[in-house]
């Protein structure tokens, strides 16, 4: 499957119309999550790197021309004018890492129209989802309050390709590893893994496979204890780790129960062996609110791992996002929809101090000691300058998360933050409105 034609068939055909029209003037669309999903007191900006790889290679191929045409039925002649369409376009976007809130553009993209119209669906698909994923990702942070979290999700996630995505996310909101082999070698992050219950099970007894793992990896084991009954569990893993002197780093995982009650019986069973260095890691069915529950209630755990919930962002795992024409031809545009107003021209985001957000047109100077947050990023379809890197935008996460109020990061109950309209946006908004209106009207009384 090509990249290219990864898309809605409604591209094609309003691409393939605008060509046939010659209307291949400048367009700007902006892409934006209307409203925070429930539970969210903000969003964390992900996905525009792979989105700036994709844009910077995409081309309109002869097999794609070929496959918008069966896809139409239609003749391949007809769709020959989309072949050798290339983006060459300009861009600006929120970095990777920085929080945002709804009604603010992640992304702009300006562009020949056509061009600008058949990266929409990738453009969605790729923010969207990742923006989803960090965001939930955050959350876990927030609540675990300086605990190591380790990503366990790619079993769980809606394919290997998202489990890629969750590991990176994951590790860019502050994960201190995963247990994604490939997502480990490919965006250096730390490998982290234990055993499944299926090795317990077998061999005849929980020492015979504790004694067989610590044989195979010599270095720190993490020994899972609750296959079968979690507190003799603990016992026959403190007696193994004892007997065999565990370096640092070594730990017991408890996946399944009450984690809180389990943890303090087994932080009581270690100490008492003489191994208060042993490391309690937690799983199984995790995400902020059973952390939050886990973190309040003062359970001993040392290590978190999460996994389905978090990788699929379970309790929102969309968001009420748009990709809307804003501008065209040096014209500001806007729909007028009932719920789905949109506002006219390019923009900018303003951020002050407290992360106090005002919206406003591109062109406008930042207000006071507010800072743009979005940023040029590709210009002529080629980047501005080299790929942003993981730890940049950990750093830029870490600096809006210090900033947040402290409402927006409530794990029960958050409060987000609503963004401000800049005088000049909103009269421009007013213009643009009474010119639809005035023209509506011209058309009723014809």
């Amino acid at each position: 499957m090509s990249e290219v034609t990864a898309t809605d068939l409604y591209e094609v055909t309003m691409a393939l119309s605008y060509l046939r029209e010659d209307m291949r003037a400048p367009a700007t669309f902006s892409l934006f999550v209307r409203d925070l999903p429930p539970g969210r007191g903000f969003l964390v900006a992900a996905g525009l790197e792979p989105a700036l790889d994709r844009l910077s290679r995409f081309r309109v191929g002869r097999s794609d021309v070929e496959e918008f045409a069966e896809a139409l039925g239609r003749p391949v002649e007809e769709l020959e004018p989309l072949h050798g369409l290339s983006f060459e376009g300009r861009v600006r976007a929120v970095p990777e890492g920085r929080l945002v809130f709804a009604g603010e553009p992640l992304l702009e993209v300006t562009a020949p129209l056509p061009q600008a119209q058949l990266v929409e669906t990738y453009l969605l698909s790729l923010l969207c989802h990742q923006t989803a994923v960090a965001s939930k990702a955050a959350r876990c942070v927030l609540a675990a309050a300086g605990r190591p979290l380790v990503d366990f999700s790619l079993r769980r996630t809606h394919g290997p390709e998202a489990g890629m995505q969750a590991a990176r996310l994951c590790a860019l909101v502050g994960f201190a590893g995963t247990s994604n082999v490939a997502a480990a070698h490919r965006y250096g992050i730390p490998a982290a893994g234990t055993m499944a219950h299926s090795y317990i099970e077998a061999f005849d007894s929980e020492e015979q496979a504790f004694r067989a793992f610590a044989r195979a990896h010599p270095g720190p084991v993490t020994l899972l204890v609750d296959t079968y009954d979690t507190d003799r569990g603990v016992a026959t893993a403190a007696r193994v780790l004892k007997d065999l002197g565990p370096g640092p780093g070594c730990g017991i995982r408890l996946d399944s129960g009450d984690l809180g009650a389990l943890a303090r019986r087994a932080r009581a069973a270690l100490d008492g062996a003489g191994l208060g260095d042993v490391r309690i890691v937690a799983s199984g069915g995790l995400d902020e609110h059973g952390i939050d529950r886990l973190v309040r209630e003062g359970a001993p755990i040392d290590v978190l791992a999460v996994g389905t919930k978090v990788g699929t962002a379970a309790d929102a795992p969309y968001l009420d996002a748009a990709y809307k024409l804003v501008e065209y031809d040096g014209r500001p545009v806007m729909k007028l929809s009932s719920a789905k107003v949109t506002a006219p021209g390019p923009k900018q985001v303003f951020r002050g101090p407290g992360l106090r957000d005002v919206i406003g047109l591109a062109d406008e100077e930042p207000p006071g000691d507010a800072e743009a947050l979005l940023r040029t990023v590709m210009r002529d379809g080629l980047r501005t300058g080299p790929p942003d890197t993981p730890a940049a935008a950990r750093a830029r996460f870490e600096a809006d998360i210090a900033a947040l109020p402290e409402e927006a990061g409530s794990i029960g109950h958050p409060v987000p933050p609503r963004p401000a309209v800049s005088m000049r946006l909103a009269a421009l908004t007013a213009v643009v409105r009474h010119r639809i209106e005035a023209r509506m009207r011209e058309g009723d009384g014809r």
